[in-house]
C-alpha cells in the first residue's frame, strides 16, 4: 500500500521505539509495586478506552464493527499471542531483570522472525543475515553473561528464569507482528490494535478466572502511584506504540520495521541512567549496540 508521505513506515517504526522506551520504564515502576500479573491485564483497559475514543473521533465508530472475519480471526490470535502470552513473560522479566535488560532481550525479535521464516516458509538466509543473527546473539549474550554486584556486593549473573521470560516475550512479539501483518491488510492500524487489545483482555480474563488471580488485580487497583505509572505506560505502549508499530508494518517491509523498532535497547540506556540512576557498564552499552547492529544487518 502506498504510504501517505515518504518513509512513513520507517518514521512510525522509530516513533514506536521511542514510545516503547517510555512504556517500558513506566511499566517497570508499576510492576515492582503491584506485580506483573495484575499489571498485564490492568494496563490494557485504559488502552482499550483510548483506542475506542480515538476510533470514534477519527473513524466515526467506537468499535471495529467494519472489520472482516479474516481480520478478526488473525488479529485476535495476534493479540492472544503478543499480549496475553508474550507480554505476560515480558512483564515478569521487568521485575526480575529491569526494563533495560528486558528490552535488550527484545532485540532478538528480528532474528527470531527470520528464524521462523526459515523453519516455516523455507526462506534461505544469506551470509549477511547469518552474520547479523550471530552479532545480535553475541551482543545480547555479552550483557546477559556479565556479572553484576547484588545487594550484598557479590558479583552474580542475571537470573536464568528472568532471561527465559524475556526471550519468551520476544517470541510472542515476533509471532504477534507476523499474525498482525496477515490479518490487517489495508485495515486501519488503530482499529486493528483495538481488536488485538480486546482479544487479549478476553483471553487474560479467562486465564485469571481459571487460576484465581483476580484478588491480585483488585489489590493492585488501590495503589495510586502504580496506577499512575500504568496509565502512562498504557498510553505509550498498547495505545500509541503498538498502533504505530502496525502503521510501520503497513507502510514498510516488516523486517525493516522490526529492526527500527528494536532500537529500544539503545534508546533506553540514557533514560535508565538519567531517570533511574542506573549504572551501565561499557560492556552493556557495546552489547546493546552490537545487538541492534546485528538486527539491522538482517534486513
Amino acid at each position: 500500500m502506498e504510504a501517505p508521505f515518504p518513509h512513513a513506515g520507517e518514521l512510525a517504526a522509530l516513533a514506536t521505539a521511542c514510545c516503547w522506551t517510555a512504556s517500558a520504564l513506566a511499566f517497570e515502576a508499576a510492576a515492582r509495586r503491584v506485580g506483573s500479573v495484575a499489571l498485564n491485564l490492568i494496563r490494557l483497559v485504559p488502552a482499550a478506552v483510548l483506542l475506542s475514543v480515538y476510533s470514534w473521533l477519527v473513524r466515526g465508530v467506537a468499535f471495529p464493527v467494519d472489520a472482516s472475519a479474516h481480520a478478526w480471526m488473525w488479529l485476535s490470535l495476534s493479540g492472544l499471542v503478543g499480549f496475553t502470552l508474550g507480554d505476560l513473560c515480558l512483564f515478569r522479566a521487568f521485575v526480575r531483570l529491569g526494563a533495560r535488560v528486558s528490552m535488550l532481550l527484545m532485540a532478538t525479535v528480528p532474528p527470531i522472525t527470520t528464524l521462523f521464516g526459515l523453519l516455516i516458509m523455507g526462506e534461505v538466509l544469506s551470509a549477511r543475515q547469518l552474520l547479523g543473527m550471530a552479532l545480535t546473539v553475541v551482543g545480547v549474550a555479552s550483557v546477559v553473561m556479565e556479572r553484576r554486584p547484588d545487594a550484598a556486593g557479590q558479583l552474580r549473573r542475571l537470573p536464568l528464569d528472568g532471561v527465559l521470560l524475556g526471550l519468551g516475550g520476544a517470541v510472542g512479539q515476533a509471532l504477534g507482528l507476523v499474525l498482525s501483518k496477515v490479518g490487517m491488510g489495508s485495515y486501519d492500524a488503530f482499529a486493528a490494535t483495538q481488536i488485538r487489545v480486546l482479544a487479549a483482555i478476553v483471553g487474560m480474563s479467562v486465564v485469571y478466572t481459571a487460576i484465581g488471580w483476580w484478588p491480585r488485580v483488585r489489590a493492585a487497583l488501590t495503589d495510586r502511584p502504580a496506577m499512575a505509572s500504568t496509565g502512562i505506560g498504557a498510553f505509550f505502549g498498547p495505545f500509541l506504540g503498538v498502533s504505530l508499530s502496525l502503521v510501520a508494518i503497513k507502510y514498510a517491509f516488516a523486517g525493516v520495521a522490526a529492526t527500527l523498532m528494536a532500537l529500544v535497547p539503545v534508546l533506553i540506556i540514557p533514560a535508565s541512567v538519567l531517570l533511574l540512576g542506573e549504572k551501565v557498564s561499557r560492556m552493556a552499552v557495546l552489547g546493546a549496540v552490537a545487538a541492534v547492529t546485528g538486527s539491522a544487518l538482517l534486513f
